[in-house]
């Protein structure tokens, strides 16, 4: 029996796991990693006290701190289902693991969303990636496509431009979403090939992906393409709940300033909730806000 279990191990998890630590919360963590959504980008210039940091360095970092107190973590196990069991909350992983919790704060993130289009789920892992930063190298002078046409499209079309001949960046919407700053940075580069109001109606291969037919406004092209990353949004990681807690229509578990969830006793932040803008310093700041309120919630209803 654990007075906290934490779900999930990206910056909202981990700031939570420090502070209910701090508090000598008897505290576990459930996560199929540890970093979470940071693991797919390579460098971050936007997180306070440094400049500019590689994410699996400040990654490095977070886990180093947490580590520094004892705490049970069941990595490589993601949580399946969450339910009330005798005034306690019950979670069973997809290992077949059932913890039992007199608190639960759930910081499950997101995960990439997917075009679901022919040849998508064919060619994954054989062309189809959503990571640039972990699978860019392995297209190293290759043709490759970018989808989407936020900060994520942009970054990633940033990394492949140093190591591929021609990326092509294709939006669906009539303009761009990226920051501006992005857009300046990019946009004008002679290897870059912008493709506004575009649409991946098909990805077509072999043994691995070889092109993608396009829907554009001057009709349907079969563009070179020998790797397809997807960074068109991402989905809350927030299905075990689903019936348990309220959420929005896009399946965000909803909280109060508070972090409180719609259930007593069960708290969320991060990327998974309604909390707006995305970023990680916010997740991790919600983690820590998260992690004191679950403590006072445990004092005030007599469960340590």
């Amino acid at each position: 029996m654990f007075d906290l279990a934490i779900l999930g191990g990206g910056p909202a998890g981990l700031s939570a796991a420090i502070y209910a630590l701090r508090k000598l919360l008897k505290t576990c963590i459930v996560s199929k990693d540890l970093g979470g959504q940071i693991l797919l980008t390579s460098e971050v210039e936007n997180y306070l006290g440094f400049e500019l940091i590689s994410a699996s360095e400040l990654v490095q970092k977070f886990e180093s701190q947490v580590n520094k107190f004892e705490i049970e973590q069941y990595l490589g196990e993601g949580a399946q289902k969450l339910s009330s069991r005798n005034g306690n909350f019950l979670i069973q992983t997809d290992q077949g693991t059932e913890i039992e919790a007199k608190a639960v704060l759930i910081a499950t993130g997101k995960r990439s969303r997917q075009l679901n289009v022919p040849g998508e789920k064919e060619f994954a892992g054989r062309g189809i990636s959503y990571c640039s930063t972990c699978d860019g190298p392995f297209f190293k002078d290759l043709p490759v496509a970018v989808i989407g046409g936020g900060n994520s499209a942009f970054e990633a079309a940033i990394d492949l431009l140093k190591l591929c001949p021609r990326v092509y960046l294709l939006n669906i919407m009539p303009e761009w979403q990226a920051d501006e700053i992005y857009q300046r940075k990019i946009l004008k580069d002679p290897k870059l090939v912008p493709m506004l109001k575009s649409r991946v109606k098909e990805i077509k291969g072999d043994d691995r992906v070889r092109s993608i037919i396009v829907e554009t406004p001057e009709g349907e092209k079969q563009i070179e393409a020998r790797g397809v990353f997807v960074e068109i949004g991402l989905v809350p990681n927030s299905e075990f709940a689903k019936g348990f807690l309220a959420m929005n229509p896009a399946g965000e578990i909803i909280v109060d300033c508070q972090c409180r969830t719609s259930v007593e006793g069960v708290f969320a932040a991060g990327d998974v909730t309604t909390v707006p803008e995305k970023q990680i310093i916010i997740a991790a700041g919600e983690g820590a806000k998260a992690a004191l309120t679950a403590y006072r919630w445990l004092i005030v209803n007599k469960k340590i």
